[in-house]
């Protein structure tokens, strides 16, 4: 059904409410005890709401606010993403050209004074401009319209523009390369750039970032985005004149609130040489940002750092370096790929958790061969050494 957007009445937000935590199959099944509420849809609401949670807490508790079709929240930024993104703009005007569920709209909204919201699903956009209402943010315009037509036919100019592309094909399937999603960001960008001097674009963290400089042409800089060491977008600031040698800054945003930050460019990478070392005291791991900007060898060297192999991306010291950005422990014991020796740090249930490093066998594969399963508090790296011996860290985290 389609929403009131005169508002749920008390009583759905209510049922909501109360439900919040339930399982939907189960409320739907009892449907018929609600005569005079529309409980599919409110289930759905809930289903909706449940999903969100982590991602958007404030949101999915608020039963003023209505969600919509279960891809527009899936696809939704989260607000740690959102509020990091909106921290990269400033000025006066900002149009959002694919507007989606409108997270990103309602940070921009905090940062700039005017925000145009254009989403080209006009069901979408109802939905979104009556939770603007909700939220009590009354600087964003909503517009039911398609990036390109918005664009030809607006007089405005904008400080910024923000794209992020739908990645998915007709069928549904998940696509990353720039000229396969919708809008076209290529073909766009001569209009885009006559627009506004500054356009930010995210793209999926599957797009191999040497290409799309290649293919953009206008980047200035680009920033390398993860959550809780999960690698989640890729933003690009694109300009008229784009950057020798684009930086790139690679961002941890942490469940503390916290964020690690680490800087480079294709010049410092190939600068780096790396120095080699067996084990010591401490052992790091990159957070996924850096590793997906291509941070190799310039992390390490930056740190002070010994590398375990060139392939590994795996560090060591004997000092502590507390501000690394990304994972550290202690090693315990190094020891060959075995299960009976690796078992007797275990203990009796034979858990640690395990990960995988320039390593023949995945860590399924490591798990069946050991015996050894998840959890417990210890860290096994499996990884080869500088003779090219396979062999397993048995680590403590710090």
């Amino acid at each position: 059904m389609q929403p009131d957007f005169a508002g749920l009445s008390d009583a759905a937000r209510t049922y909501i409410a109360q439900h919040l935590h339930d399982d939907p199959a189960k409320l739907a099944l009892q449907a018929r005890r609600h005569p005079s509420l529309p409980v599919p849809e409110l289930v759905r609401q809930i289903q909706a709401r449940q999903k969100a949670r982590t991602k958007l807490p404030a949101w999915a508790d608020d039963t003023k606010l209505i969600f919509p079709a279960a891809l527009s929240v899936e696809q939704a930024s989260s607000d740690r993403t959102a509020a990091f993104k909106a921290s990269l703009v400033s000025g006066a005007r900002l149009a959002d050209l694919t507007g989606g569920f409108g997270v990103d709209a309602s940070h921009f909204a905090r940062q700039v004074a005017d925000v145009h919201y254009v989403e080209r699903n006009a069901s979408l956009a109802t939905v979104v401009e009556y939770n603007l209402r909700q939220l009590q943010i009354g600087n964003v315009h909503v517009h039911a319209a398609d990036a390109v037509s918005f664009l030809r036919n607006t007089e405005l100019a904008f400080d910024w523009l923000y794209l992020d592309p739908a990645r998915r094909d007709t069928a549904a399937r998940k696509i990353y390369r720039l000229q396969d999603c919708e809008p076209d960001v290529v073909k766009l960008l001569p209009l885009l750039l006559h627009k506004s001097e500054r356009v930010l674009l995210k793209t999926s963290p599957m797009l191999d970032i040497e290409l799309a400089v290649q293919e953009l042409g206008h980047v200035r800089r680009l920033w390398v985005v993860a959550v809780d060491n999960e690698c989640k977008e890729v933003l690009y600031e694109l300009g008229q004149e784009a950057a020798i040698d684009p930086e790139r800054l690679t961002v941890n945003l942490r469940r503390d609130g916290t964020q690690q930050e680490f800087r480079l460019n294709r010049a410092r990478e190939a600068r780096a040489i790396p120095r080699y070392a067996e084990p010591q005291q401490y052992l790091y791991e990159p957070n996924s940002a850096i590793l997906k900007a291509g941070g190799f060898r310039s992390i390490g060297t930056a740190f002070e750092l010994l590398k375990l192999h060139q392939h590994s991306h795996l560090y060591t010291s004997d000092t502590l370096r507390s501000e690394f950005p990304g994972r550290i422990f202690r090693i315990r014991a190094v020891e060959k790929y075995d299960g009976v020796a690796l078992k007797a740090h275990l203990g009796p249930e034979a858990r640690a958790h395990v990960t995988t490093r320039n390593f023949p066998d995945s860590v399924a594969d490591f798990r069946y061969r050991t015996g050894i399963r998840e959890g417990g508090d210890l860290y096994l790296f499996a990884t080869t050494n500088l003779e090219g011996r396979l062999m397993v860290l048995v680590c403590e985290k710090l």
